[in-house]
């Protein structure tokens, strides 16, 4: 699973996220891609696991390239704690993303093939997405 090696905090503020995406919206490596379409934070594992379902389909043919990486760190206190003594450990990693933001990116396979794996990585994901081709 994706994580950052080393950051400067252990520990983050949640945040809002706020209006579209101002870059990473538009396709710059492959031919086929997953837009974002809502304002949230994707899982680490959602990420990962959406990445094996699209090679999966895809028969490893080809080459994808994963647009966004979790780097902030999201804390939970264990269950049935009292109130009180501070944050909690941080217990996994999620990406932020808006509106108009390039999850995957796709290229070295066809049309149908390419929409077939984007779905099946799309249902992994708890945002909603959108398949986008490169107008030429």
């Amino acid at each position: 699973m994706l994580q950052p090696t080393r950051t400067k905090f252990r520990k983050q503020h949640k945040g809002r996220i706020h209006c579209a995406a101002k870059g990473g919206t538009i396709l710059n490596f492959g031919q086929f891609g997953l837009k974002c379409l809502e304002p949230e934070r994707i899982n680490a594992r959602e990420i990962e696991a959406a990445r094996r379902a699209i090679t999966r389909e895809m028969k490893r043919a080809g080459r994808v390239w994963i647009r966004v990486f979790p780097d902030v760190p999201v804390s939970k206190k264990p269950a049935e704690v009292r109130m009180g003594s501070g944050k909690g450990a941080p217990e996994f990693w999620v990406a932020k993303v808006k509106p108009g933001r390039i999850l995957f990116e796709i290229d070295g396979v066809d049309l149908a093939t390419a929409k077939e794996a984007m779905r099946l990585g799309a249902a992994k994901l708890s945002v909603a997405t959108k398949f986008v081709a490169r107008s030429e």
